[in-house]
């Protein structure tokens, strides 16, 4: 369709309510006699229900499960590496390039994108197709998880005597 192809159509013009018996709309107006909703700022809230113990109540709130004691990583795709000089990459190489935001926290490298570059990279954690494409471009990755402040606590097999 085109634009000398739209036809036009006549446009309504609006409802006149309140002036007179003779316009249809006099009197009350459309709106019926007495009660709440005939009065100027009349009807209800938002959301109000008539007294009953509206939706958004009686909806429960907090859906899901969050752990507690959940590691959250920073993420680096290979294919963002492109932005580095190859060599060494580590936490502070990727601050320095912008590609995470703390350089001392948890790094994961994924393997979105291709690497062409030999790089030497040091992360907390890295996938496996992340790591064999570093490898295949002639570098490697070396995986190191900081130790965690509070350590579980271990059961140790006893002393023999």
């Amino acid at each position: 369709m085109k634009i000398h192809e739209l036809e036009l159509t006549a446009q309504k013009s609006r409802k006149r309510v309140g002036r007179g018996i003779g316009a249809g709309q006099g009197k009350t107006a459309g709106r019926g006699t007495k009660g709440q909703n005939s009065r100027t700022g009349g009807g209800v809230r938002i959301g109000f229900e008539g007294g009953q113990t509206p939706l958004a109540r009686r909806l429960p709130k907090a859906r899901g499960f969050k752990a507690q004691n959940r590691t959250e990583y920073q993420v680096v795709n290979v294919g963002s590496l492109a932005v580095l000089k190859p060599g060494i990459v580590d936490g502070a190489s990727l601050a320095k390039a912008g590609l995470v935001k703390k350089a001392d926290g948890l790094i994961k490298l994924l393997s979105s994108g291709e690497v062409t570059v030999s790089y030497k990279v040091s992360v907390s954690a890295a996938s496996t197709t992340a790591i064999k494409k570093i490898e295949q471009a002639g570098g490697s990755v070396t995986v190191s998880m900081p130790a965690r402040t509070a350590a579980v606590p271990t059961k140790e097999a006893p002393a023999e005597k």
